[in-house]
């Protein structure tokens, strides 16, 4: 059995291999803007069944620039214009010792899973990632998110693997994701 919420790592060499998906019609992206940390907890609070979504987790991820995240925050508009699901396209100039992008804190609103979003604000993601220079990139996840492995797994993310306890816990997602 695979233990619950253990956190484990992917990265992607080539960001220009990443699959592009549209949006379906009357949803649409929009860039972070002044007072979006609220939506920003909203949607992580409801999606997040794992973390405990505190307040102060935006500022102490992203820190107070908003220009920063006007550059790399995505939300993603259902046809009325509500927010139901966020992406940073974010970033770590030190991960192994070099650049990298960061796919950073996917969450898709309970209430619109399901419906083909989370591909297309990946997406995006990725390419705005790319905009900014980024060629490759890394995600944090947990094992209790069989489908976000799934769906990182199909954009070309590799599991990392630093040792015998990351190979074993591999294996055995490996082997679970083949069954579901």
């Amino acid at each position: 059995m695979i233990e619950q919420n253990r956190p484990v790592r992917m990265s992607h060499q080539n960001l220009a291999n990443t699959p592009a998906y549209s949006l379906p019609d009357g949803y649409l992206i929009r860039r972070y803007s002044s007072g979006d940390e609220k939506l920003w907890f909203q949607i992580q609070s409801a999606a997040d069944p794992y973390n405990t979504i505190r307040r102060d987790l935006f500022r102490n991820t992203f820190g107070n620039d908003s220009s920063v995240l006007v550059e790399r925050q995505l939300f993603l508009l259902d046809p009325q214009e509500k927010p139901v699901g966020a992406c940073t396209a974010w970033f770590d100039d030190h991960q192994f010792g070099q650049r990298y992008g960061r796919i950073h804190w996917l969450a898709i609103d309970p209430d619109s899973q399901g419906k083909g979003l989370s591909k297309p604000l990946l997406s995006a993601a990725c390419r705005r990632l790319q905009a900014l220079g980024d060629d490759k990139a890394y995600l944090s996840t947990s094992t209790a998110r069989i489908a976000a492995i799934k769906l990182y797994m199909s954009f070309g993310f590799q599991p990392e693997i630093n040792g015998v306890e990351d190979e074993s816990v591999w294996n055995q997602l490996h082997r679970h994701i083949k069954r579901v």
